[in-house]
């Protein structure tokens, strides 16, 4: 028996979950965790399953057969309208028809006939793609009189309701990857808005911070690069550089007549701006005999592989860094906040240290 993992995205009605989980029953796979919070995404819910690799395809082919499975992160468009209902039994249902033919997802409907707007419904969809949107407005237009009040193709607009998807678009803003890898990430993602919500935290903030980090590493590169620099002379052919980067670790280098080593590497995303750096102020890396790295975080260690050198660090760094945990071999080392942020850290700052 084999681990896997899936996505879903179930509709919001009695039994829902219920069929997943009889899916799983009769391929005779075992749950091992499963996560679903409507305050964080009204539709998705995470599952980990023992079972044998063709188990493992059946369960999937069938809950994609169902529409279930999550199988594209490709944006999500909403689309806010009015529409002219006439006066009369049945239009409500008449109009739905047209929604359901299409697959879209109904957000909100809004109508009160005592409203001083009471000829009008107010409805939010969610669409999968430009296609079905163009589609869904050419049948509404012909049949009902209509106002286009918003059109969001990125779904910023959706919050609550795709929350995931919004975030592994956002991720791939950053890094910019394929909707494989995503998923794996997400399922790590999930771990980490389980373990918030058990500890009373706001998930959505969390991610928030993760996000701002990686746009802000992402654009502070190049021309906007910038950092402060402090030069010591220790005597007269003797050197100590100070270097502080943006987004945190500092970098120093101390130079000899003859050789030059290097204190922590800094971001692995900012090699390139580093090295035009160092050729700025007078830093010869030619003369660059090993950097020593004091721990094994990313804005320590993460530029250690992309200079031709050694890197030298104890066995508790390298076995960090072995593990993407920063935790690890601590009290607190099946923490699975520790470990995500870890990853995404590493992810969004290029990590690739030279542990040897």
């Amino acid at each position: 028996m084999n681990k896997f993992s899936f996505i879903t995205r179930i509709p919001n009605e009695p039994g829902a979950l219920h069929r997943v989980a009889k899916i799983a029953k009769i391929h005779n796979a075992n749950i091992h965790r499963i996560h679903y919070n409507y305050k964080i995404d009204l539709n998705t819910v995470f599952f980990e399953i023992s079972s044998s690799k063709e188990a493992y395809e059946k369960i999937r082919n069938e809950l994609n057969e169902l529409g279930y499975l999550q199988i594209s992160l490709e944006p999500v468009h909403y689309l806010k309208f009015n529409i002219f209902l006439p006066n009369r039994p049945g239009a409500l249902f008449e109009f739905l028809d047209n929604i359901t033919s299409t697959n879209a997802n109904i957000a909100f409907l809004d109508f009160d006939e005592r409203s001083n707007r009471h000829d009008k419904l107010t409805v939010g969809l969610t669409l999968d793609n430009t296609s079905t949107v163009n589609l869904l407005l050419e049948n509404l237009q012909q049949r009902y009189p209509m106002e286009i009040l918003e059109y969001d193709a990125e779904g910023e607009k959706l919050d609550d309701t795709v929350f995931y998807l919004l975030f592994a678009q956002k991720i791939r803003e950053i890094i910019g990857t394929e909707d494989d890898f995503l998923f794996k990430l997400l399922n790590d993602i999930n771990h980490i808005v389980q373990e918030l919500t058990r500890l009373g935290e706001n998930p959505k903030k969390v991610f928030e911070s993760i996000i701002t980090t990686g746009n802000t590493l992402k654009n502070t590169q190049g021309d906007k690069f910038f950092a402060d620099v402090q030069i010591i002379n220790i005597n007269n052919d003797s050197f100590l550089y100070g270097i502080q980067p943006p987004c945190g670790g500092n970098i120093y280098l101390v130079e000899s007549k003859d050789e030059l080593v290097m204190i922590d590497s800094g971001y692995g995303i900012y090699y390139g701006d580093m090295v035009k750096l160092f050729q700025h102020i007078g830093i010869n890396l030619k003369k660059l005999k090993g950097i020593y790295i004091t721990h094994a975080d990313a804005d320590h260690s993460g530029a250690g592989g992309l200079y031709d050198v050694k890197s030298y660090l104890n066995k508790g760094t390298l076995d960090i860094i072995n593990k993407t945990n920063r935790a690890y071999g601590s009290a607190v080392e099946e923490c699975v906040l520790e470990e995500v942020y870890t990853k995404l850290i590493n992810l969004f700052s290029n990590f690739n240290p030279q542990p040897m």
